[in-house]
């Protein structure tokens, strides 16, 4: 089969790999029938975080089961599915109390599973999925998507989980004031999570028209493209003189987690799900003296999935909008630059 492999900075490939098959009794092979760029793919492509050997890439897929263990029982060939961006087993503590993220057997797509065996990346042609059972979520009822339905159901893989999550860490709910930091898929996916909770008014941080329609599309009530203090004051006067209730963090770095937290008001709550990269930190002392409260990390995607397909599926939020580009599988590498550089919100991969 075909699979995306990085190599180092810049250097994407897509190559020959063995096609899965079924290595544990708990095991399902999933033929991909639509994968993405992620941005925090990003990091590694420019080098932020290392590469030390190649490695298959790409977290998020949705696609048909071909093949289940003996073990599993929940699902059936033909089955259409959605992985969320981990495997976890659904049954210890940490799975029950729905962080997914921290599960006891815990394993990563293009990492190993805990026999030590290989995991395909979300960026192929098929994938071995470990604890099949636990891990991926069917989609009802339907087997073959139309376009529009097919790119909302593969953002519950990751961005609009992600989004979500970010949304209830900071607190979103009827009547709060919301301002999102970030206006990538992620950042986009928490204006719709704002929205959906009942937010009042949705302040969209963004410098691009492009993102901006978007935003506005999903929700929110004003955009903002000054960044810094001249960010915050534009965030205070939009609001009568007062900061925001709740704060969406979507992007990892120093400069974002700063503008985010000058952006809650005193008593407020943030929410950051930005991968944290370069540098950004948490000042105890503000948080201390201005009693606002953070929460958040690392989204547990495989708890938030049933609840956001109903809503896809009914058609009440429509997350797939945030994918601006369709690329054959075979132009990976041109899915990165278009996203390195800006080109694209996110791109769709088809095998």
């Amino acid at each position: 089969m075909r699979a995306t492999i990085i190599h180092g900075p810049g250097d994407i490939r897509v190559e020959d790999r063995e096609y899965p098959t079924i290595q544990q009794p708990t095991d399902a092979v999933v033929k991909v029938t639509a994968s993405c760029v992620c941005g925090s793919d990003l990091w590694p492509y420019r080098g932020v975080r290392p590469t030390n050997e190649p490695r298959a890439i790409g977290h998020e897929f949705i696609g048909l089961v071909e093949s289940i263990g003996d073990a599993v029982t929940d699902l059936a060939v033909g089955d259409l599915v959605i992985a969320p961006f981990v495997v976890s087993c659904g049954k210890c503590p940490q799975c029950l109390n729905g962080v997914t993220v921290a599960c006891d057997h815990l394993a990563g797509w293009g990492g190993k599973d805990d026999a030590g065996l290989a995991i395909d990346g979300g960026q192929g042609q098929a994938v071995r999925v470990p604890l099949a059972d636990a891990t991926l979520v069917k989609v009802p009822g339907i087997t073959e998507p139309d376009d529009a339905l097919r790119a909302s159901l593969l953002t519950l893989s990751d961005v609009m989980a992600t989004g979500h999550h970010a949304a209830l860490a900071a607190q979103v709910g009827p009547g709060r004031t919301v301002v999102v930091v970030g206006d990538g898929a992620v950042g986009l996916c928490g204006v719709l999570a704002a929205k959906r909770l009942g937010a009042e008014r949705i302040i969209a941080m963004s410098r691009h028209a492009d993102r901006q329609a978007i935003a506005r599309e999903f929700g929110a009530t004003d955009i903002v493209a000054e960044r810094g203090d001249d960010g915050v004051a534009k965030v205070r006067e939009l609001l009568g003189g007062v900061l925001a209730d709740s704060v969406l963090e979507c992007v990892g770095t120093k400069e974002s987690m700063e503008q985010a937290l000058h952006s809650v008001r005193p008593g407020g709550a943030l929410g950051f799900v930005g991968v944290p990269t370069g540098g950004a930190e948490i000042p105890l002392r503000y948080l201390f003296d201005t009693n606002i409260s953070i929460g958040g990390g690392m989204a547990p995607a495989r708890t938030y999935i049933p609840e956001l397909l109903a809503d896809v599926l009914n058609g009440s939020i429509n997350p797939g909008r945030v994918f601006d580009s369709v690329m054959p599988l075979e132009e990976a590498p041109e899915a990165y630059r278009a996203m390195d550089e800006r080109r694209a919100i996110k791109v769709l991969l088809t095998p």
